[in-house]
């Protein structure tokens, strides 16, 4: 899988699939690692809902104002239109897949 390196944040992405479901209801995964103290993006909401499967690292996840910590092999859900963000609030970098339940293409 092709990695997408950010220059500013070294963060790095990478595509699993993007796809649709027999029902063409849009499904896609994508894994990313997150150096120490960094974040993904801003706290954001938009209309499709998102689960991230943490597999390494410790990552402190908000949504609608509640901070929680979790560490590997936890999972957070978020529903759609709410404000979320997550970071990495550990020493070493942490890796999660996140799978978009209903993204709009290009979003």
């Amino acid at each position: 899988m092709p990695v997408k390196i950010d220059p500013k944040t070294h963060n790095e992405t990478r595509a699993v699939f993007d796809g649709y479901t027999h029902t063409a209801y849009p499904v896609d995964v994508h894994i990313t690692t997150l150096a120490s103290g960094m974040m993904p993006h801003a706290a954001h909401h938009h209309a499709h809902e998102e689960a991230i499967f943490l597999k390494e690292g410790t990552l402190e996840v908000t949504i609608l104002g509640k901070a929680t910590k979790i560490g590997p092999g936890s999972v957070a859900y978020v529903n759609s239109n709410e404000e979320h963000s997550w970071k990495n609030v550990g020493s070493v970098p942490a890796t999660y897949f996140v799978l978009a339940l209903g993204r709009e293409k290009g979003a």
